[in-house]
């Protein structure tokens, strides 16, 4: 029944998305950003995440199929990815820019980080994607079932920008040296996370 295939779509997106789980991830990587940009790569980010997951429902098997492209290849490319983002946490690199540069550099860094590592490969993984494309497989063509799951997409999205407005008051209270252990703690998780995409990506891959 509609209701039930609702339920079932809302708990397994939000369990694989996990909004909360992704708030320290969110405080790491928009370090040193003011509490605009932050607002800012929340929505971006969540907005990016939900079309990727729409999309998968929509043309996602098909489109994979086509191209050629398994889960398990993309979960390499999204691990070798996010540890370069990781080891750019653990060095303390930022972008540090002075006069009139620094507000495009800020505006360039939240389009980036938005789109990269929190939309891609984090909201919308390889996880999201396959949970999003077997169910659009169990709704079997009934694009009032897909509907609903586009609904329930709006929805994980929605909840995860109110996690991350939420991350931003928890910055605040960590203060500078707070944010900076953080950080750098938060990149060698980050790391350890893109090793084990890469690790279950070529496992899959060499079993066939």
């Amino acid at each position: 029944m509609p209701f039930d295939y609702a339920i079932s779509a809302l708990l397994t997106l939000f369990v694989v998305v996990d909004p909360i789980g992704l708030t320290p991830t969110f405080l790491a990587v928009t370090d040193e950003l003011p509490r605009t940009a932050r607002r800012s790569v929340a929505v971006r980010a969540s907005i990016i995440a939900g079309a990727i997951l729409a999309g998968s429902a929509l043309i996602g098997d098909w489109l994979l199929g086509t191209l050629g492209i398994s889960l398990a290849a993309f979960r390499i490319a999204g691990g070798l990815l996010l540890f370069s983002i990781a080891s750019e946490m653990v060095l303390g690199v930022r972008i540090r820019r002075e006069g009139e540069a620094a507000e495009q550099a800020v505006e360039e860094h939240v389009r980036n980080i938005a789109a990269f590592p929190l939309a891609i490969p984090l909201m919308a993984g390889p996880g999201a994607i396959t949970a999003t494309v077997l169910l659009a497989g169990h709704a079997h063509d009934d694009w009032w079932l897909i509907g609903l799951l586009i609904a329930v997409i709006a929805v994980v999205a929605g909840c995860c920008v109110v996690a991350f407005l939420f991350a931003s008051r928890i910055a605040g209270l960590l203060g500078m040296t707070g944010n900076i252990v953080l950080s750098r703690l938060l990149g060698v998780l980050l790391a350890a996370l893109a090793v084990q995409y890469v690790v279950d990506g070529v496992r899959a891959i060499w079993g066939g």
